[in-house]
């Protein structure tokens, strides 16, 4: 009886597919499954020691403390950082509001003259909204054009940078292109004007190498479910020497330095700390694999759909991503209706409420009828050949249909 009322009090549990029935998964720029080891670290910290890690008066709170203090050296070593550098976020929209709005308004309060903040036009939403909201507090947002390959030239950002300027942001990895940026010459010419260099790299840890130090950078964003970790957690890297100042988003305990207060989920950090541990040490491996299964469903889609196009540059992008337009004229909704054993997506999975075509691939160019004929596939860690086959073979059908109908209409 017992069990039959736990299933009756979920009323999803019907619904949960097991891996045999499961779509192909080709989103893994939304979200990352969590990694099996990250799920068994975390569970103890569920169940045995569910203290506060900040109740270090006992001995239950001082070993969730050391947890999360492991964790934040694990995720201090996938970026090269030193582990007090780590303020630990609810993930990277936090942190990208609390490095932006953060360094401006310190700045304002020590009566900063430098009242420009540069970022990109293929940003992230909740950058670009930081950015503009510093506009009602008197700062002068700039957003700066990319190429057709969805890369910044380096002159344009200096030429943006003759207006002392406080703050520059560029995406270290774009969530819809892959496109990799060169953070470290941007950051080089950043700090030349005298200006701090802000990365949100959620896309790009775990599927490049990243150094601070040696990149230049002083604030970096990152979000662990974008490496097989889980969501709700996240970090921003804030440089120690020399220091960068920010004001907090919140008001509370003065946890993480003073600049996010609030009571750490222990289990989540955790999480977060063996996600990195495993992506700083099987990053080569995970990279090779899905470079690999990149091309075998590249290959196969379009031999099967003649016209296929990658966007952004061909080569300077992360492995597992391919954004694809579709030739013929199709709706790209229309095809993953279509499609319903894969997973894909047709841009950003924050932005994926608005009816309005991908605004990144209008930037590199796109009429709006090709930007709506485009797929984001992001292969994963977990992407297996079979489903590779599969995806490629289902959305080949799938464009077949829409393009016939549309045809026929």
């Amino acid at each position: 009886m017992a069990g039959l009322v736990l299933a009756g009090a979920i009323p999803h549990l019907g619904r949960m597919r097991d891996a045999a029935n499961r779509p192909a998964y080709l989103d893994n720029h939304a979200t990352t499954p969590v990694d099996p080891r990250v799920l068994a670290a975390m569970r103890p910290w569920w169940e045995a020691n569910f203290a506060n890690p900040a109740s270090i008066e006992h001995a239950m709170g001082r070993e969730a403390e050391e947890a999360v203090e492991e964790a934040r050296r694990h995720v201090a070593a996938l970026i090269g950082a030193e582990a007090r550098e780590v303020v630990l976020t609810s993930g990277a929209t936090e942190s990208n509001n609390l490095a932006i709005k953060g360094a401006a308004r310190f700045a304002a309060s020590q009566g900063t003259e430098r009242k420009r903040v540069v970022t990109l036009v293929t940003e992230h939403k909740c950058v670009l909204e930081s950015v503009r909201d510093l506009a009602a507090e008197g700062f002068e947002p700039v957003l700066l054009p990319v190429g057709p390959d969805g890369l910044l030239d380096p002159e344009a950002l200096r030429a943006a940078l003759e207006v002392p300027t406080l703050l520059v942001s560029v995406m270290a990895v774009n969530n819809e292109i892959g496109v990799v940026q060169d953070i470290a010459a941007l950051a080089a010419i950043a700090h030349e004007a005298g200006a701090l260099f802000h990365t949100d790299a959620a896309q790009a840890a775990g599927r490049i190498p990243l150094d601070v130090a040696a990149m230049g950078i002083d604030l970096l964003s990152l979000s662990a479910h974008k490496l097989y970790g889980p969501k709700g957690i996240g970090a921003l890297y804030v440089r120690r020497r020399p220091r960068v100042r920010l004001a907090p988003l919140l008001s509370g305990g003065g946890q993480e330095r003073g600049l996010r207060s609030g009571t750490l989920a222990t289990p989540l950090v955790v999480g977060f700390g063996e996600a990195a541990r495993i992506a700083r040490l099987e990053m080569a491996l995970d990279e090779g694999r899905v470079a690999g299964q990149r091309e075998r469903f590249l290959s196969a889609l379009g031999a099967a759909i003649p016209g296929l196009r990658v966007n952004g540059h061909p080569e300077r992008r992360v492995a597992g991503n391919l954004n694809l337009t579709l030739p013929g004229g199709v709706d790209a909704q229309a095809v993953m209706a279509a499609a319903p054993g894969v997973c894909v997506s047709t841009g950003s999975a924050c932005s994926s409420a608005s009816i309005e075509p991908s605004y990144v691939l209008r930037a590199l160019g796109l009429p709006e009828a090709e930007a709506r004929a485009t797929l984001r596939i992001g292969i994963g860690r977990f992407t297996s050949p079979a489903e590779v086959d599969r995806a490629a073979a289902e959305l080949a059908r799938a464009w077949d249909t829409v393009h016939r109908r549309a045809a026929a209409e």
